[in-house]
């Protein structure tokens, strides 16, 4: 029986890919910061629960450590994360940082706790949940779309250091997911934004920029990414993460940009030839 450790599984996603896997045979290890307070997961046979938060590196250590000496793991899957909106200006540092601690340097931690014990066993699989924005960008989320990137450049330059010891990774990127994650969203504001902001959620509300799926169809993809044995680095989820992933690659990015530009009734602020 394979083992897949999750983190984030409080919610959403996370809890999501936890029933799938513990529904296709698997034994699953949930992590989240409060444990004591699920109840759903609990009840499952072939789930355990272990305290992470990932943002706490001597935390992530001990839950490693707690969880091989359970099973064998084969494949970790990066869950935990959340979004920063509005104008980079209305951010505070703290907030921008911590943005980064838990997108960025929490899923790092985890993968980096992982790696000398793939290594020795000459396989493994990490999965990470980055986003659509890690592919596309938009507007009022620059520190969230960031560290999705981010994620995106540290996968593809992994995927060549891992591979000489057999180990993968791979990253799904979801569009928009009917789950508790806009409800955590942290947005701050700026009334100079208002316009740009007000056509974003327009997109977002007419399923031009996003459309919202359920966790569930988000969960197959990750299942998908975890056994389809192929070499491929990008999992977009959703239908808006690969129409939107479509059109970027087929326009190449300047276009892209361009045209997500105009139809937020941006005007270039460069003279035109």
């Amino acid at each position: 029986m394979k083992t897949i450790l999750i983190t984030g599984t409080s919610t959403g996603l996370g809890k999501a890919t936890a029933k799938l896997f513990q529904a296709k045979g698997w034994n699953v290890i949930a992590t989240m910061r409060s444990p004591e307070k699920e109840t759903e997961l609990r009840q499952l046979e072939n789930i355990t629960l272990l305290p992470l938060d990932i943002t706490d590196n001597q935390q992530v250590d001990d839950t490693v450590k707690a969880a091989l000496k359970l099973h064998d793991v084969d494949v970790v899957f990066n869950n935990a994360g959340y979004g920063l909106i509005g104008p980079i200006e209305s951010h505070t540092d703290e907030q921008i940082r911590a943005q980064f601690d838990t997108n960025f340097f929490g899923t790092l931690a985890v993968i980096r706790a992982f790696i000398p014990y793939f290594r020795q066993r000459n396989k493994g699989l990490f999965i990470n949940t980055t986003s659509l924005c890690g592919l596309v960008s938009n507007p009022q989320s620059a520190i969230y779309n960031a560290s999705k990137w981010a994620m995106q450049g540290l996968a593809e330059s992994l995927s060549y250091d891992l591979a000489q010891f057999n180990v993968g990774i791979k990253n799904v990127a979801p569009g928009g997911i009917k789950s508790d994650f806009i409800k955590a969203m942290q947005v701050t504001e700026d009334k100079a934004y208002e316009t740009t902001m007000a056509k974003m959620t327009e997109g977002f509300s007419d399923g031009t920029l996003m459309e919202f799926t359920e966790a569930e169809k988000i969960a197959e993809v990750v299942y998908k990414a975890a056994t389809d044995e192929k070499d491929q680095l990008t999992y977009p989820a959703g239908n808006d993460a690969v129409r939107l992933y479509t059109k970027r690659l087929a326009e190449g990015p300047e276009d892209y940009r361009i045209g997500l530009r105009n139809y937020l009734n941006l005007q270039s602020p460069y003279p035109q030839a």
